[in-house]
């Protein structure tokens, strides 16, 4: 299938799987070229965006979502080895909703305090001169 209709069939657009070819999450093989220069895309490549867009929906990243696959086609990604690439996410997702409750608390405050000068405004008046 062309670009087109895997885009259509995906839900990704063109260019996120033009994207995914060029950083290594989706490969081609040498006879996927055709006489035109357009690429015809397998089914199996389709299954790899379904399961790319599965596995972003955890929350992981590409270059996660990558070597993940790397990992299991090589045969390296046992259930143990699995458990902890898990666990390392939900520590940082722990840490990312830590950040985000204090950047909420400092906004909170600021709010909260009508009558005090705004921090966020003594920040940029530090463009002036």
């Amino acid at each position: 299938m062309l670009i087109g209709e895997l885009s259509k069939k995906s839900g990704f657009t063109k260019d996120t799987i033009r994207f995914y070819e060029k950083n290594g999450l989706i490969e081609l093989e040498d006879e996927s070229r055709m006489e035109n220069n357009y690429k015809n895309y397998s089914d199996t490549v389709l299954r790899r965006l379904e399961v790319i867009r599965k596995i972003k929906e955890y929350g992981f990243t590409l270059v996660e979502i990558k070597a993940m696959i790397e990992l299991y086609e090589a045969g390296s990604l046992e259930q143990d080895r699995g458990r902890k690439y898990i666990r390392r996410k939900v520590e940082k997702i722990d840490g990312k909703i830590n950040e985000l409750l204090r950047i909420k608390n400092v906004l909170t405050q600021i709010s909260e305090h009508p009558g005090k000068e705004c921090e966020l405004r003594d920040i940029l008046d530090e463009l002036k001169d």
